[in-house]
């Protein structure tokens, strides 16, 4: 197809970025004739405002007063419908016109990267009209331009490297570029008093550049991972990230449950504060739930608080742990005894991490996914029947799925209740299964023997018996429940743990759970698929009872 023959453009407005004489006039002419919609230069439009071509107001009033005036005239432009929008060369150094671009859900940046010795020959007979170039060697201002620039330009959406390329080759790669941008589909968590987004899509890792340094609130950022991702995921994430001006410190901690300590807690604090830290350092954790946990934790603790990024791997963090601001350690009385709320300012699911998982951590963030919808939500329930097998053989379509639909619920109750602090019903919903699940992990010391959502999975059963015993529930939900984990073979009861427990110890551990009030344990409990409650008045005699007949000692 020719470069100027029409055809449906993606639905957004394409804004071109990148150093003078890199060609986002002429190509963004080209490209919006291709896509038979409006191209609108802004220093054209900046002229029309202030009545003065840009050299006159440069040497009249400055440069920032310019960059002002951009600013507004791109701001109004970003109202338009779907246009090519060229920027001036410096229009995205101002801070004010990135984020004005970037809280713009339907555009697109694309970088122009051009090589400065092409540039000098485009701008070989129009230096005059450059004000950056008059007073000095050219090749001297583009080469120091570049130094400053390219980091920030980094931070597109897309990078389309250009250089002797005819024009319509150029806009061929440009077209290419953005049929293959897919923007990563955004949940945003509105909080009181703070307010982030889950982003969820393929390759954002990739590209970290534009997802992430953003959010960076200074140069210096921690990365804490372990070490069976680190070897995956890391390299990735350095390499995306090492286009722009941010610099990275990596801590890693061995991988498990055992991670989450007051010892390594102690000893990746004297790392942090030794290698020097300030209340501007953001603390990113990229790994499971282990690694989310402990990094918010320390993020929550260091100074009395650093900004935060999570970058889970796991299907179960991706779900989980990842949403919602808990974070902590676990105690030798019990698990996750000692955290804070502290809420992310940036989540970012990667979904083509889940590729390297093994079957048995699918399942295990599978069953968050049963739990939400066991909750509150029927049709989610029905979706998981319908769609579980996919999931758990890897289909990347319904992964994502998953992971947005499990986001969306988690969030909503999140947002009505971020502490947990509602009487009855709200963020403690979330605990359905747990209480039982907690116990079960206990048991088996946290030592990889027992995933945390393979004792969830048998918590929900669990939870749904004892209200069938209750007489909360009807058994047939119960028995709906079960065809269900067990047609993907998933663990269901306690004869499915890895050696049989006694009742006995697991109410023990219940009652050091950090549910538990004035020698009450709040069950959340069911009346049906998609009606959860919390409920305190339970006889643990009949606890008991249940854990006997499901097989435990």
């Amino acid at each position: 197809m020719s470069a100027l023959s029409k055809e449906s453009p993606p639905p957004r407005i394409i804004i071109l970025i990148g150093l003078m004489g890199a060609g986002k006039t002429t190509l963004g002419r080209l490209l919006a004739q291709r896509y038979g919609i409006p191209f609108i230069d802004t220093d054209v439009e900046v002229e029309k405002a202030a009545g003065a071509s840009v050299a006159d107001i440069f040497s009249q009033h400055g440069e920032a007063f310019f960059r002002e005036g951009e600013y507004r005239v791109i701001n109004r432009l970003l109202n338009t419908g779907p246009c090519v929008l060229a920027t001036g060369g410096g229009a995205w150094m101002n801070e004010k016109t990135r984020q004005a671009i970037r809280n713009t859900p339907s555009t697109c940046t694309v970088w122009l990267h051009v090589p400065v010795d092409v540039i000098l020959k485009r701008l070989h007979h129009s230096r005059n009209t450059r004000p950056l170039l008059q007073h000095q060697d050219p090749r001297d201002t583009l080469t120091r331009l570049a130094h400053q620039r390219y980091p920030l330009y980094a931070q597109a959406n897309i990078t389309v490297h250009f250089g002797e390329e005819s024009m319509d080759q150029g806009v061929q790669a440009i077209h290419d570029a953005l049929q293959n941008f897919i923007p990563p589909q955004r949940v945003h968590v509105h909080l009181s008093h703070h307010s982030y987004d889950i982003l969820i899509g393929s390759a954002l890792l990739e590209r970290a550049a534009s997802l992430l340094v953003p959010h960076l609130k200074s140069r210096h950022a921690f990365i804490i991972t372990d070490e069976t991702v680190a070897p995956l995921h890391l390299k990735t994430l350095e390499s995306a990230i090492s286009t722009t001006d941010s610099h990275l410190t990596i801590l890693r901690i061995p991988p498990g449950e055992g991670s989450k300590s007051l010892q390594h807690y102690s000893t990746l604090m004297e790392k942090l504060l030794t290698l020097g830290i300030d209340r501007h350092t953001t603390i990113i954790a990229l790994g499971g739930g282990v690694v989310g946990d402990l990094a918010g934790f320390i993020a929550a603790t260091a100074l009395r608080g650093l900004p935060f990024i999570q970058i889970p791997t796991t299907l179960l963090a991706q779900v989980d742990s990842s949403v919602g601001g808990k974070t902590g350690i676990n105690a030798t009385a019990g698990k996750n005894l000692i955290g804070a709320f502290w809420q992310p300012h940036l989540v970012l699911a990667d979904t083509n991490v889940l590729t390297t998982l093994p079957r048995r951590q699918l399942v295990a963030g599978y069953a968050e996914i049963v739990k939400s919808g066991l909750i509150a939500d029927l049709t989610l329930f029905e979706w998981c029947e319908h769609h579980g097998q996919a999931v758990l053989d890897g289909d990347h379509e319904k992964l994502e799925e998953a992971v947005h639909k499990a986001c969306v619920f988690k969030t909503r109750i999140v947002t009505q209740d971020e502490r947990e602090q509602a009487s009855s019903g709200g963020r403690a919903l979330l605990n359905l299964g747990h209480t039982f699940a907690h116990a079960f992990e206990a048991e088996f010391h946290y030592d990889g023997r027992l995933l945390h959502g393979e004792a969830v999975s048998i918590g929900l059963h669990m939870a749904l018996a004892l209200s069938v015993r209750m007489g909360f529930a009807p058994k047939k939900d119960l028995i709906r429940l079960d065809n269900h984990l067990h047609a993907l073979s998933m663990p269901c009861h306690p004869s499915d743990l890895p050696h049989p427990l006694k009742a006995d110890d697991l109410i023990a551990h219940m009652m050091h759970d950090k549910k538990a009030y004035d020698g009450r344990i709040k069950f959340v409990l069911l009346h049906g698929i998609g009606k959860a409650f919390t409920h305190s008045d339970i006889n643990m005699t009949e606890v008991k009872a249940l854990l006997k007949e499901e097989g435990c000692l």
